[in-house]
């Protein structure tokens, strides 16, 4: 039987390896969920609009449809290529037109964004960044990116921030490793995202014991990078998620090393005494992107009304 009364969204993780949709209202109104392997655009977009259309048959018409995604892409309204991937390293998916397959299907209000600012908003909501103005959220995953929450609102600029590109001081005696990024070859993903840590090693970042340098390695990247962030921004929070950015033993390393390379210039009680609650773990886990597919979708349906 279908449900009228209540309000669903629709909501795209987008992801270089798998594709999340759920359909619901936010992080415990979750209704149905599916997940599959990212392949070509138009294999993957058919999975999605799929679930969606059986997901209508139970539940009535979504409301919207949120759809974050890897990057890098064009989240603006006014550009002729908007809700298109820009050129990316994900081979076949560049200028893939991913909202123009999407509205073929479902007349209703659509938002897009990249999977970082997606989940970003949805910490503001319901995470650990509740509350604050001004914050970053960081994956370092198959690929690094970042999203910048700068005085209450996402931070969009010329196309979106893309902090994985950053230049990092890169010692080619301790880590003789070229970087795997095929635009900037060591730049920050180049070297600490898990692509960089599976090729550099051999294995997997969960197959490395604690103790491996790979480790050390990562939280001086790592720490850099948020070093320059905070130097730039200000933030009042970095919240660390993705596969890699989120083992255990992982953040007390980069805690201690960014505090090490900030070098008390920042007198600030958040970088000098309470490190831990400044670079913290997402407080949705792994569901972040995908429930800032909802929340965008939320935003897109109000501005409709």
């Amino acid at each position: 039987m279908k449900n009228y009364d209540t309000t669903f969204y629709g909501a795209i993780e987008g992801g270089g390896t798998k594709f999340i949709c759920v359909v619901g209202s936010g992080p415990t109104s979750i209704r149905a969920e599916a997940r599959f392997e990212t392949t070509t655009p138009e294999a993957t977009m058919r999975q999605a609009i799929e679930f969606f259309k059986q997901q209508e048959e139970h539940l009535g018409r979504l409301s919207a449809i949120g759809f974050v995604c890897f990057g890098p892409l064009d989240p603006k309204p006014d550009s002729p290529t908007y809700g298109h991937i820009l050129p990316t390293p994900k081979p076949g998916w560049t200028n893939a037109d991913v909202i123009g397959i999407l509205r073929k299907q479902f007349d209703v209000p659509m938002a897009f964004d990249t999977d970082v600012n997606g989940a970003a908003v949805a910490e503001w909501r319901w995470g650990k960044a509740q509350g604050l103005q001004t914050f970053l959220y960081l994956t370092v995953g198959t690929g690094v990116g970042g999203g910048a929450f700068v005085e209450g609102k996402i931070l969009h600029g010329l196309i979106h921030p893309e902090m994985g590109h950053i230049p990092v001081k890169h010692d080619l005696e301790k880590d003789p490793f070229e970087g795997v990024c095929p635009f900037h070859g060591d730049c920050f993903e180049g070297l600490a995202s898990g692509v960089a840590i599976e090729k550099r090693w051999g294995m997997r970042g969960s197959f490395l014991m604690p103790d491996h340098i790979a480790w050390e390695l990562e939280a001086d990247y790592i720490a850099q990078a948020l070093v320059s962030y905070t130097m730039t921004l200000s933030p009042q929070r970095i919240i660390v998620g993705g596969g890699v950015g989120s083992v255990p033993h992982l953040l007390p390393r980069v805690q201690k090393r960014t505090r090490e390379l900030i070098n008390g210039y920042i007198q600030s009680p958040s970088v000098l005494e309470n490190i831990e609650s400044f670079i913290v773990h997402p407080g949705l886990g792994s569901r972040s992107g995908v429930l800032g597919a909802i929340a965008l979708a939320e935003e897109a349906a109000q501005k409709s009304l």
